[in-house]
């Protein structure tokens, strides 16, 4: 996967992942900024989650994005 794409449209990408993760914050988002270390451990902390089911988690929903 290249998590590139995800970098270099962020802007455009927020409302997705706003719309997939609901209790990320706009802070959250410009915190993250694209990157997808940042972005599971947000998740982990918003949600609760062990590392390796966030992990699943964004690889789903990135292998749901139309490119």
């Amino acid at each position: 996967m290249d998590w590139n794409r995800v970098e270099g449209n962020w802007k455009q990408m927020t409302g997705k992942v706003k719309e997939q993760w609901g209790k990320l914050t706009d802070d959250d988002l410009a915190q993250i900024n694209g990157n997808r270390e940042q972005l599971e451990g947000k998740l982990q902390e918003r949600y609760g989650k062990a590392k390796d089911e966030v992990k699943k988690d964004v690889d789903d929903w990135y292998g749901r994005q139309s490119w």
